[in-house]
């Protein structure tokens, strides 16, 4: 019996969902039929040549390029007015070829001068342990060679 009773709900949530398809296919098609009567696409033929005579009255005229030599001789004769020898080519430049290099790494620079100036304040204190460790061998080595040496004295 629970199978018929899970049947039975499925069919009727299936056709609840008919129902609302059904629904809003009917408002969707209620909604386009109200667009088409008031806006209705205009067709313009600008590269089709229609074959029926009803067609060939919405085809547009051939568009005629406009005179733009006007336009090109004000352009040229400004372009004449313009003395290059009054642009100095060196402040359109940047006055450092890499500056926007050094400006993309300049926070990466900061963390390694940091971390260079640890490294060699540890290497300058290795190094004086190192010299503190020497002198203390040095002193040794020289009592140890002045006990070597006095037994020979002694027995020449």
């Amino acid at each position: 019996m629970a199978d018929k009773a899970g049947v039975g709900t499925l069919e009727e949530q299936a056709q609840q969902r008919q129902a609302k398809l059904k629904a809003l296919r009917e408002k969707k098609s209620d909604q386009k039929s109200g667009t088409d009567e008031g806006k209705k696409p205009k067709l313009k033929f600008r590269s089709y040549n229609p074959q029926t005579e009803e067609l060939k009255e919405k085809k547009l005229p051939k568009g005629r390029p406009e005179n733009v030599e006007p336009q090109i001789q004000e352009q040229l004769e400004a372009a004449k007015t313009t003395d290059l020898g009054d642009i100095n080519l060196a402040n359109l430049a940047p006055k450092k070829v890499d500056w926007d290099l050094k400006r993309d790494i300049a926070k990466k620079l900061v963390k390694l001068e940091r971390r260079t100036q640890r490294a060699i304040v540890e290497l300058i204190c290795e190094r004086l342990q190192g010299e503190e460790e020497k002198e203390g061998d040095l002193e040794s080595a020289v009592a140890t060679t002045d006990r070597e040496q006095l037994p020979d004295d002694d027995s020449d």
